[in-house]
């Protein structure tokens, strides 16, 4: 039996325009293409509404001709991974864990991915069978690293038998108490999350988080939700990661609506990701003023349940920084504090 076109990932530009995606005034998106991967799975074109030149779902996953405009503060490697990988798939930032980048391929291409350089077909792929060894290897050597953080890539592409491989490996080694994933896949393919790939995840013994990536709240789905609910009740955590990106999720409407809804499915709000300077990103990049007035909005518009941290990779490699703007500030008498309506009160110096 034929799968109906729609059912089938959109890779090309020419499927993009066989689904309706591409208008005929796109520019040259082959030049896109060949630079940068092109993924959609059928359930986030299904949500797409090709009528919308600023649909915030096909803003994230169809290429736009903006992506050739280079600017010289970009770099291919926006947030330094390169400078702390002490052997191939590791990168040592912190000193208490490490990530794992076991496999580069996603089942979406984000337009504004910080890895775009590295990630997809003609990317780094997956790691070798020796690599893998060296890497576990490397972990199993250094004591002091307490959590693994799976990532890429997307690590849950990987088939059940791979995972548990993966965790199983990661279960031998003492000192690892965490294991962590980085994951579109709950939302963008549902249906992986299935009782395989769920007993992958379990099997290691580890505690088991999952890290969402979403960005909007259109794309927690039923069917995302649905997907979710079967890691958290069978006991993995899950968090979420979303990138503040100009025309997607820079408003205060969509912001709480996402986190409301990451909290509704039983997932903390955990990263709110200024965007990195990735190639080719520089039309979904918004100011630090602009981010930090909408995380202080946030603060006075809904629970504390759903406040995320909102954090800039520093490039060059040196980590992870917070950007919100502080709500007290040093005065001569002790402090001032700022409240959630923007109101200011005296608070002594102890």
């Amino acid at each position: 039996m034929n799968v109906p076109f729609k059912s089938l990932p959109l890779k090309t530009v020419a499927q993009l325009r066989g689904a309706g995606l591409v208008g005929p005034h796109a520019g040259d998106l082959d030049a896109v293409a060949r630079r940068y991967a092109v993924g959609i799975t059928p359930e986030m074109a299904a949500l797409i509404d090709p009528a919308d030149p600023r649909d915030p779902i096909a803003l994230q996953f169809v290429p736009d001709i903006a992506e050739l405009d280079h600017r010289p503060e970009e770099r291919a490697d926006p947030i330094g991974d390169a400078a702390h990988s002490p052997v191939e798939g590791i990168v040592h930032r912190y000193p208490d864990r490490v990530l794992l980048k076991a496999v580069h391929v996603c089942p979406v291409y984000c337009r504004f991915c910080f890895r775009r350089e590295m990630v997809g077909p003609e990317g780094l792929g997956t790691l070798a069978a020796d690599a893998l060894d060296a890497a576990i290897a490397y972990i199993a050597e250094h004591r002091e690293i307490w959590e693994v953080i799976l990532t890429g890539g997307d690590p849950l592409v990987l088939s059940p038998r791979r995972l548990a491989d993966i965790l199983g490996r990661l279960a031998e080694i003492d000192h690892v108490k965490i294991v962590r994933l980085h994951s579109r896949v709950p939302a963008v393919d549902p249906a992986r999350i299935d009782a395989a790939l769920i007993a992958a995840l379990k099997g290691s013994g580890k505690t088991v988080y999952v890290a969402l990536h979403a960005n909007h709240p259109r794309e927690l789905t039923q069917q995302a939700r649905d997907a979710c609910a079967r890691l958290v009740d069978a006991g993995i955590v899950m968090v979420s990661q979303t990138v503040l990106l100009k025309g997607i999720n820079d408003d205060v409407e969509t912001l709480s609506a996402l986190m409301r809804a990451f909290v509704e499915t039983r997932i903390k709000p955990y990263y709110l990701h200024h965007p990195d300077l990735a190639p080719g990103t520089a039309h979904f990049r918004l100011s630090v003023e602009e981010g930090q007035a909408l995380v202080a909005a946030l603060r006075g518009s809904i629970s504390g349940l759903c406040q995320p941290v909102y954090v800039l990779d520093i490039p060059g490699g040196h980590g992870k920084a917070v950007i919100a703007s502080p709500s007290i500030v040093r005065t001569d008498a002790g402090h001032r504090v700022e409240d959630f309506r923007g109101g200011l009160h005296d608070y002594p110096p102890r």
